[in-house]
């Protein structure tokens, strides 16, 4: 299968996501809005208006113009060579998380097998399904599966900090992608527009939280009013009808009243001055910065740390959970590692 048809494949997958979404595709319609409607009974976190911003966000970049602009810069993705298999180990924080490992292993033209999350395998088997309806070629290069992965040559795996060392010990020996936690922060000047603070709104309670690209951490300038900030985000406040959401935030502020903590209650998001860049769901956590080059400083420092930094002169207000194809999870270029670590066996 030649790079052309993969391209062409995942195209029309993209072309049959938003046609369904919109009601103009019968024959996928029903499927997917019985899928987007039933996720939360497998995962409480899995609403309706979740999965579909995730199928939504997939949908949108996989056009024909947005493959060829990511694969030209591949020039060996034309080379025929012989498959290799990837052993992808999928999370299960949000809603398609593992989608892009899978987009990755395929359109270069590997096979993959995938250890899906027990909480996110619909929606996977869904896409593969589809998949393969438009090119039943791809139905030799996928197995997706909720056991043991076995007959594999490399390894994707996505965990937490704790998981990772299982991943390593394991598949230390293969060529690996192994992932940690990563936390995304937000860099505040104090200048942001309504609608900047809006949008940094969408990057905070978009899927609860719970996504790496999630901002969970703000740095603001000393004497910032949040009172600005909060009335914008007036929208997610029906987030705290969520049963789950409910109980972390319920949860976080009796703890912080035990121990006599300063907080700011919003009456839906606890904000807490502290270190960490990591926060518990219904939380955010904020610091105070002087100068724009501690800033600088920190970002270096944080790096490994660090999925993304929204603000102005980074990602874009809003945009956090909207990455190109092309933006790799923590930095490590996917596609280079699946053409030359694998073909080619530089380790």
């Amino acid at each position: 299968m030649i790079l052309k048809n993969r391209i062409e494949t995942f195209s029309k997958l993209g072309d049959i996501l938003r046609n369904s979404l919109s009601g103009r595709d019968i024959k996928h319609s029903t499927e997917i809005y019985r899928l987007i409607e039933t996720q939360h009974l497998k995962n409480p976190w899995f609403t309706s208006g979740n999965v579909r911003m995730a199928i939504e966000a997939i949908a949108d970049k996989l056009t024909e113009e947005n493959l060829t602009e990511w694969t030209s810069s591949y020039p060996s993705l034309n080379q025929t060579v012989e498959p290799v298999t990837v052993g992808v180990i999928m999370a299960g924080n949000i809603p398609l998380v593992g989608f892009h490992d899978f987009l990755s292993v395929l359109i270069s033209g590997n096979k993959i097998i995938a250890k899906t999350s027990s909480k996110d395998s619909d929606l996977i088997t869904y896409m593969s399904n589809i998949l393969c309806e438009i090119n039943p070629g791809f139905s030799e290069r996928i197995r997706l599966t909720g056991g043991t992965l076995s007959g594999f040559e490399a390894v994707i795996a996505t965990g937490s900090d704790n998981s990772s060392r299982y991943f390593e010990y394991y598949f230390g020996k293969y060529p690996n992608i192994i992932r940690k936690n990563r936390s995304s922060i937000s860099f505040i000047n104090g200048k942001e527009s309504d609608s900047e603070l809006e949008f940094l709104g969408t990057d905070i309670f978009s899927y609860f939280g719970l996504g790496c690209r999630n901002v969970s951490k703000i740095y603001i300038p000393e004497g910032y009013d949040f009172s600005k900030m909060i009335t914008r985000w007036n929208r997610y406040s029906e987030l705290i009808h969520h049963d789950k959401y409910a109980n972390n935030y319920d949860f976080s502020k009796a703890l912080y009243l035990v121990n006599k903590e300063k907080f700011i209650d919003t009456g839906f998001l606890l904000l807490k001055e502290n270190q960490s860049i990591s926060s518990p769901v219904a939380v955010l956590h904020y610091e105070y910065y002087t100068t724009s080059d501690q800033l600088k400083i920190l970002s270096e420092k944080l790096h490994e740390k660090i999925q993304c930094i929204v603000g102005r002169n980074y990602i874009p207000f809003g945009k956090a959970q909207s990455p190109d194809i092309w933006d790799y999870a923590d930095g490590t270029d996917t596609m280079e590692f699946l053409l030359k670590k694998i073909r080619y066996g530089i380790l």
